[in-house]
């Protein structure tokens, strides 16, 4: 029951609509805050509490939220303040960077200091990738490994956990990470860009067709590769919404199917539809087909048993074991998790496997 009462409540912090609870009678709001945790979506499912319109909620909670979203507007501004600062100092260096996902996203939300907020992602593209590392790397306390393939370096600056990428590419496959790479290239050499007026400073974000497909490749990416948390389908919907007058749908499928990944965004389609409240119309290629719904029960399942960026599942070993040991960890865990996608992708499920495999004897070779 807490799973609905979960969901209920998610939806109505979304869409910023009423809700009733008495149907579910005695309700266990411990055991739905701490789903909400886990899917890194507190401040929306505090936000739904709000719109609870037949049952009192208990006041310990309603202090312990307030004093949660409270200090999660107060993160919210000051990574917009230090977004902010970096990027102006970056422009005086003759860096430009694309801001990814985090607060760019945010800004689809009725309240965008309720997101939860997570690390800074910047895209200098390969054009400006080393100059930036030049900028950042004296900036830095913490320097984490570099990804040569994926160009990507997170560093931590000022508390901040900053992530510079000179591509997008996820390693799942050839034709996918091309798809991705044509897009790179639409955005930073094309100009398809928006921008977010953030405080004073214009940032610069993805334009919304390029948005629509890079958001949902990056969470199918982490859906594939060990761990995905309902934040970034919720970014995704609040994305399509906000702009489903803008989003020329010829050209997302054009991209969808260069890039083999029809199937999936249907499937997910359909669990933002019947999860997440996703109005239908507002996904493009929804399909109310019984067979996506099949799938959707089976992408919530995942969803709720990995939790956000697989943050659910044992990773102890990786502090108890050498590196190459974590590497054979991590591989049989990919099995498993194939095993069970196979059923609802079975094509895509061997193609990305074995693709991911190989980038990841690539990285283990690499010391990555």
């Amino acid at each position: 029951m807490s799973q609905e009462v979960f969901f209920e409540l998610l939806r109505a912090g979304l869409w910023e609509k009423d809700v009733q609870l008495s149907a579910y009678g005695r309700i266990d709001f411990g055991q739905v805050m701490r789903l909400a945790q886990e899917q890194s979506v507190v401040g929306v499912v505090a936000a739904g509490l709000e719109h609870v319109v037949d049952k009192s909620i208990p006041k310990t909670l309603v202090l312990r939220l307030v004093g949660q979203t409270v200090q999660m507007e107060q993160r919210n501004q000051a990574m917009n303040a230090f977004i902010g600062t970096f990027v102006e100092k970056m422009r005086k260096e003759g860096i430009e960077a694309l801001l990814l996902k985090g607060q760019g996203i945010a800004q689809c939300y009725e309240r965008p200091l309720w997101r939860t907020a997570g690390d800074v992602d910047l895209l200098p593209g390969s054009k400006y990738y080393e100059k930036a590392k030049a900028f950042a790397l004296p900036l830095a306390s913490r320097v984490e490994t570099e990804g040569a393939y994926q160009m990507h370096l997170p560093l931590f600056i000022d508390g901040w956990e900053v992530e510079l990428h000179g591509t997008l590419r996820t390693k799942l496959s050839a034709g996918v990470d091309k798809v991705i790479d044509e897009i790179q290239a639409d955005m930073l050499e094309r100009g398809k860009v928006r921008t977010w007026m953030n405080g004073g400073t214009p940032v610069q974000l993805p334009g919304a067709d390029e948005d629509a497909f890079y958001i949902f490749i990056h969470f199918l990416k982490h859906f594939y590769r060990g761990g995905l948390g309902l934040r970034q389908i919720c970014d995704w919907c609040r994305l399509l919404l906000t702009y489903r007058d803008v989003i020329d749908a010829s050209l997302l499928e054009k991209r969808l199917r260069k890039a083999g990944l029809m199937t999936e965004w249907v499937a997910f389609g359909a669990f933002a539809v019947d999860y997440l409240g996703m109005p239908a119309d507002a996904v493009p290629f929804y399909s109310s087909e019984k067979k996506w719904q099949r799938k959707a029960r089976r992408i919530c399942a995942f969803v709720m048993m990995s939790g956000n960026f697989g943050n659910n599942r044992d990773n102890s070993y990786y502090a108890k074991y050498p590196y190459l040991i974590r590497k054979a960890i991590s591989m049989f865990r990919r099995m498993g998790d194939n095993m069970r996608h196979s059923v609802m992708f079975p094509w895509d499920s061997f193609r990305f496997f074995f693709y991911v495999t190989l980038c990841g004897v690539r990285s283990a070779a690499n010391g990555e």
